[in-house]
């Protein structure tokens, strides 16, 4: 990692994890491989800080440790990359099990518990689903109808229009959001 850190990826160790690195890392992973509309690739950390939004806005008084659960929930993503979900699934086994793996120590390094309560967990992945399906439609060129069928999306709710930033500022924001939270 850019930090100096060297992180085994079968067996990370919380005490190898920095912000720093997630935040750099997501911002140069492009969300739907990079084939979005705009002048930068819309990142993993966009799409983070979206999902700690729209967590937010569902439930207003989520408690800040789950907020930052939410802007973590892809953390893993900074050291593996991004899949879309079917290639996920066909990999299937051991990518979950290293991604599992990845995210019990980024919790546990910034102290959440290695595995999220079911109803948290719910709350954010809502929150992940309703940021996928904005962002399909908004950058990736579905339009709604076709996204609610590949996406599996029933609900209303939508975000804001999103237009990708450069990495730079992207890496900034997300630090500054997990200053907010963590801090």
């Amino acid at each position: 990692m850019l930090s100096g850190r060297r992180l085994n990826l079968l067996e990370p160790s919380p005490v190898d994890i920095e912000i720093e690195d997630i935040a750099h890392g997501l911002a140069r992973v492009a969300r739907w491989n990079g084939q979005t509309r705009g002048d930068y690739a819309f990142s993993v950390a966009e799409h983070c800080l979206l999902v700690e939004d729209l967590a937010r806005a569902e439930q207003p008084g989520l408690e800040r440790r789950w907020r930052l659960a939410a802007l973590l929930h892809d953390a893993p993503e900074y050291v593996i990359g991004d899949m879309i979900t079917p290639f996920k699934a066909a990999v299937g086994g051991d990518y979950k099990r290293i991604e599992s793996l990845l995210q019990e120590a980024v919790h546990i390094r910034f102290g959440l518990p290695p595995c999220l309560p079911a109803d948290i967990a719910r709350v954010i992945k809502r929150a992940d689903k309703t940021a996928a399906f904005s962002e399909a439609v908004d950058l990736a060129g579905f339009d709604e109808a076709e996204a609610r069928r590949v996406l599996g999306y029933r609900r209303k709710a939508r975000s804001e229009p999103l237009v990708p930033r450069p990495p730079n500022e992207v890496k900034d924001a997300y630090l500054a959001r997990f200053d907010r939270l963590f801090r």
